[in-house]
């Protein structure tokens, strides 16, 4: 098991320029889903599955954010997953993972647990608080089909190993994945490339953010409001980007101070097939997960 509870003290940080002359506009704003999830964790889940596709290597994000406990406290119990990452970024609270890899940590204030399911884990992910507030995300990221059958993988990111700086304009960048004016984030993937930044704005600021065109991008708006070209996205509302061959970025101005994640990645654009925990290329794929979980296959 590896040690994932060590504090690494944060750096100055000195960004690079960055330009963007074609900017992405948004294609569709998207109102998330009230659910619940685990046993009883109320959540609004922003990223459905008919997105999938759409939002390629994407699966899924969760938004979570209560101050009554009766609303988190039952959290998620043991459940198995195959075929994907799972990304916990917590933004306030403390959450515990345990998983039949080995692996244990313990999630709070500005932290990101990094889990590869690969052929097959289960996990637990219990509040280790009975009062105040519990807010967060989890985002689901598509492994490629080689990559499925992988062994489970997890890393414990503390806030103080996530890359920060802050732009002349006003905005403070959190760089979760991939890299940002010139600042590599805590985590890197190869195939799908993903790029995850945690924004904070001032009134007013701009930030602007080069990427692929090739690349499918999405904003969320969790504080305030963003301006996207002729587009003002509210809080608690995804902006999808239009896929532009031209374009070679995103550029953002914040309506009032506002904070939001910017998530994009290159697209597998391979089959998916979801049964619940479970995400595959095919039917036969998903039937010989579900008889492996039976089986105890998953555990270990």
């Amino acid at each position: 098991m590896q040690d994932n509870n060590t504090v690494v003290p944060r750096q100055v940080i000195r960004a690079e320029a960055e330009t963007v002359t074609q900017p992405r506009s948004v294609e569709q704003i998207i109102a998330g889903q009230a659910t619940s999830d685990g046993d009883g964790v109320k959540l609004t889940r922003v990223l459905t599955q008919p997105l999938q596709y759409r939002l390629d290597p994407f699966l899924m994000l969760d938004a979570f954010g209560a101050d009554d406990p009766q609303d988190y406290i039952g959290g998620f119990p043991d459940h198995p997953h195959r075929g994907f990452e799972t990304i916990t970024y917590m933004l306030t609270g403390r959450m515990r993972h345990h998983d039949s890899a080995g692996n244990s940590g313990l999630l709070q204030n500005g932290g990101v647990q990094w889990m590869t399911a690969g052929r097959g884990v289960i996990h637990s992910e219990l509040p280790e608080q009975e009062q105040g507030r519990m807010e967060g995300f989890q985002l689901w990221l598509n492994l490629a089909a080689k990559d499925k059958m992988s062994a489970p993988w997890y890393r414990d990111i503390q806030s103080e190993a996530i890359p920060e700086f802050t732009t002349p304009q006003g905005a403070k960048v959190r760089v979760i994945a991939g890299a940002s004016h010139g600042v590599s984030g805590a985590m890197q993937r190869d195939v799908t490339a993903p790029l995850y930044l945690d924004l904070h704005l001032a009134d007013g600021a701009e930030f602007s953010q080069a990427m692929a065109a090739s690349m499918n991008a999405f904003v969320y708006v969790y504080r305030g409001e963003l301006q996207i070209g002729e587009k003002a996205v509210p809080q608690q509302r995804m902006a999808i980007l239009r896929n532009e061959p031209d374009s070679d970025g995103v550029t953002l101005r914040a309506n009032g101070a506002s904070r939001a994640l910017l998530i994009a990645g290159q697209p597998l654009h391979e089959p998916i097939v979801q049964y619940g925990p479970f995400v595959m290329n095919t039917q036969a794929e998903i039937f010989q997960a579900i008889n492996d979980y039976r089986a105890g296959k998953l555990a270990g």
